[in-house]
């Protein structure tokens, strides 16, 4: 089975990792070169580390889902809307990072957010990443498109953090994203945190829809489990 598993990576999966888990947390640092900035050296390190750990964890519990994830544009039953709206919600902590840094070097908000609340942020931060984790090893069809995955056996699943609400990655991705911008105190960051939000909730719905209409027992769950994102509100 390792073998079986080792064999599904590529050299391109394994650079577009290290691009995703080192080079975009470490903007905020290479924009400013401010090294002695200590939250950015924790969003950094937490985020490397939080990265493997839960992509080790995942291929451990569900072998093959990150070949899955990571070629995810491979696949030919994608739907025409996540062609645009996957890469946009993928890559949105990049221009995040990139205000972030800029924010910083040129000191416009950088003093705005205290101390503890930039901490608690990144807390929060933490928490939401963990949720998101938890959504990746509960789920086994846990993939990076949206698509009906008849070629591994997809069907519901409603354990774990999906007994909350349908689509708890999102949800740890979403407060992910609006702490950055109080973790790293930049208040002109929240602009691109705005634009990255308007797209995952938007794909949320759409596939949301998608699930109910395509996927065997989705609608029944989405009656048992009454929200998408957010519980109590959406």
């Amino acid at each position: 089975m390792h073998e079986e598993r080792s064999a599904k990576v590529t050299g391109r999966m394994v650079a577009q990792a290290a691009v995703a888990a080192i080079g975009i947390p470490l903007l905020p640092l290479l924009i400013t070169t401010d090294w002695r900035w200590g939250e950015a050296w924790a969003f950094f390190v937490f985020s490397a580390l939080g990265f493997f750990v839960s992509r080790w964890l995942a291929d451990r519990r569900h072998p093959g889902i990150i070949a899955e994830r990571w070629r995810k544009l491979d696949h030919e039953n994608i739907k025409s809307f996540d062609k645009v709206l996957a890469p946009v919600v993928a890559l949105g902590l990049l221009p995040i990072l990139i205000v972030v840094g800029i924010d910083h070097r040129l000191e416009a908000t950088a003093s705005f957010f205290p101390a503890w609340s930039r901490w608690l942020a990144l807390a929060v931060l933490v928490a939401a990443y963990v949720l998101g984790t938890w959504a990746l090893l509960e789920n086994e069809f846990f993939s990076g498109v949206v698509r009906i995955q008849h070629d591994r056996g997809h069907h519901v699943v409603s354990s774990g953090p999906y007994r909350l609400v349908r689509h708890p990655g999102y949800s740890g991705t979403l407060l992910y994203y609006l702490m950055c911008p109080i973790g790293l105190s930049s208040l002109w960051a929240f602009i691109p945190v705005a634009m990255v939000a308007v797209a995952l909730v938007w794909r949320t719905a759409l596939e949301d829809r998608t699930l109910a209409a395509e996927l065997p027992g989705y609608a029944e769950y989405a009656q048992r489990t009454r929200f998408r994102l957010i519980p109590g509100v959406w």
